[in-house]
């Protein structure tokens, strides 16, 4: 862990300096029960204090944040490493709870019990402002209240066909659009600006991290899913765009995440449902698709998503990329030199769920490189199958420490520990 954090520090956080300056169904009814919330009380935002998450952006900072890093981790049981390498639906928290609307006593000892790395919000959880703001809120205090780190409160909000917040009336906040409409007008300025504002309604509520930008270079002719979210089928104009909105997340303040590496805009199918594949080869990424993930590790994007993508010239034993540590580790790691923290795509989705169960496809991912096990299937099995596999030697305690490094260094310079 100590040659990870010397590398973070040397690197003086820089992704993680520039901010101080998947669709998920879930079967919910109107007669299955819901989280009712404690009571009307709300509590407050807290700001990160001076040293941790609010320092300055200097090297002597960046060692003290490094050194409060090693400091937490070293202090962490395994069990509390293991959660907090998962990010959930707030749905697998509770038990028989199909649309959870309130941070309650059934959210508290969901977190308690399983304080994990952070929670993503849905449409179905999003009701209004005030409803919104007091339930994240909530879930803020249990984890001060019980001495766990500060949790991922994260949303899908690209702009305009993927959003949350803004296609529900109740928040008054405006659509800034398809990625496609800003791509096609070719003005990055703009990009950014669409960025700002999404990070401008977000925050408020207590987002802290929104999985935008779409980085994926789109093929016209072969992808009927990425049109509309893909700023554009050229390499050079998707990389403006998407390093001009990971500018504007990190200037407002707000987490953001490119995704879906190595990049999907040339797949057919959807991933939702079952596999899908892209015959290039690496050279062949490294003149399409790779463009805008640099463009966007250049602009210090905190976090990368890897896309559920089989890729047959590239990775021979047939898996998946997030399982792959030749995408995850040789080519995002080791070639385009990315020291930032690295999701999965949702573990629910029909390409993993369809040939893995939750706790393979959590080990396997973990193997690969991924730090972050996005939204298993069944989060219990894929928690437990994490901690087996440590005991069982298939993974080391070393390898959680990691990426438990990883998420804590990006928590640290902006949201605190």
């Amino acid at each position: 862990m100590s040659l990870l954090l010397d590398a973070l520090t040397r690197r003086r956080f820089l992704w993680l300096s520039a901010l101080a300056g998947g669709t998920l169904v879930l079967g919910g009814c109107s007669d299955e029960p819901r989280e009712q919330a404690p009571s009307s009380t709300t509590f407050d935002e807290e700001e990160p204090a001076a040293g941790e998450g609010a320092g300055g952006n200097d090297a002597t900072s960046a060692e003290n944040d490094a050194e409060v890093v090693r400091s937490r981790v070293d202090a962490m049981t395994l069990e509390q490493k293991v959660a907090q390498l998962f990010v959930v639906a707030p749905e697998a928290l509770v038990e028989d709870v199909a649309q959870v609307t309130a941070a309650g006593d059934m959210t508290h000892e969901g977190v308690k019990a399983h304080p994990v790395g952070g929670i993503v919000y849905f449409a179905q959880n999003l009701i209004d402002p005030d409803q919104t703001t007091e339930m994240l809120a909530n879930v803020k205090h249990f984890y001060s209240e019980d001495g766990n780190i500060a949790p991922f409160l994260a949303v899908d909000e690209e702009g305009g066909t993927v959003v949350r917040i803004a296609d529900n009336e109740a928040f008054g906040a405006q659509n800034v659009g398809d990625a496609s409409v800003l791509g096609a007008a070719g003005d990055p300025s703009a990009a950014k600006e669409a960025a700002e504002k999404i990070a401008d309604y977000l925050k408020p509520l207590g987002f802290n991290l929104d999985f935008a930008p779409v980085a994926d270079v789109v093929d016209p002719a072969r992808s009927d899913t990425m049109g509309l979210r893909s700023f554009s089928s050229d390499p050079a104009v998707c990389a403006d765009m998407v390093r001009a909105e990971v500018e504007g997340f990190l200037g407002q303040g707000m987490l953001c995440c490119a995704k879906h590496f190595p990049g999907i805009g040339a797949a057919a199918g959807d991933s939702h449902d079952d596999a899908i594949t892209i015959e290039k080869t690496i050279d062949e990424l490294q003149e399409t698709d790779l463009v805008p993930f640099k463009a966007a590790i250049e602009a210090g994007v905190p976090l990368i998503m890897v896309g559920h993508l089989n890729l047959p010239n590239i990775i021979s034993d047939g898996v998946p990329a997030p399982l792959s540590a030749v995408v995850v580790q040789d080519l995002l790691r080791d070639t385009l030199g990315y020291a930032g923290v690295i999701v999965t795509d949702s573990l629910s989705m029909g390409a993993i769920t369809n040939y893995y169960t939750p706790a393979e496809a959590a080990v396997a991912a973990l193997k690969a490189g991924c730090d972050i096990p996005l939204m298993p299937e069944r989060f219990g099995e894929a928690y437990q199958g994490v901690l087996d596999a440590v005991a069982a030697g298939d993974l080391t305690e070393e390898r959680i420490d990691e990426s438990v490094t990883r998420i804590l260094a990006a928590k640290q310079r902006t949201i605190g520990l």
